[in-house]
């Protein structure tokens, strides 16, 4: 296997530290989004939608995006488990899953991208929308911490994925702008 990522992304640190939990190591390629690596008609040979990360099996094959390969992995690498053992534990993390990637990583993501203008040279940027993506993922944010101001983890007194991703999202929405978050 091979994996093709940007470490610093988001969902390049979801599979780093799910790897990094399950004492997994491949060999990675570093792809340099800014440069537009991931736009080059090699990479999208990979995954067409040029995005990051990628795991080349193999047998030559592609899986994209960050919960799949995770999931792969985890089927694999079966401990720790990180994706529940029970039908109610795997429905549970994948609600947990869903929330915090649809309602607090895409807002997340699409203010940085639209307030900042990243990547301004390849997509149209509209302040407004990532205004409205800033505010609606600080209300998640708010909703979040409650539930968590009762229990260690997203599922109570269980560590898995979402909580992996929550903790990532926290750190880039932090590190790439507070001022327009403002989260709690």
């Amino acid at each position: 296997m091979h994996l093709y990522t940007m470490s610093a992304s988001p969902n390049g640190k979801r599979v780093a530290i799910f790897m990094k939990e399950k004492g997994i190591d491949i060999p990675t390629t570093e792809i340099d989004l800014r440069a537009g690596e991931n736009l080059t008609d090699e990479y999208r040979r990979k995954n067409p939608f040029g995005r990051v990360p990628v795991l080349e099996l193999d047998d030559g094959t592609f899986l994209s995006e960050s919960q799949a390969i995770c999931l792969y992995l985890e089927g694999l690498y079966p401990a720790p488990n990180l994706f529940g053992e029970s039908a109610e534990e795997r429905a549970k993390i994948e609600m947990w899953a869903r929330r915090v990637d649809l309602n607090f990583l895409m807002p997340v993501a699409q203010g940085f991208r639209n307030l900042t203008g990243y990547y301004k040279d390849r997509e149209t940027c509209v302040k407004e929308w990532g205004e409205v993506s800033a505010l609606a993922a600080r209300d998640t944010a708010v909703l979040l911490d409650a539930h968590l101001a009762n229990n260690q983890f997203l599922l109570g007194d269980r560590y898995a994925i979402p909580d992996m991703t929550l903790a990532i999202v926290m750190g880039f929405a932090k590190n790439v702008g507070q001022d327009f978050f403002d989260l709690p």
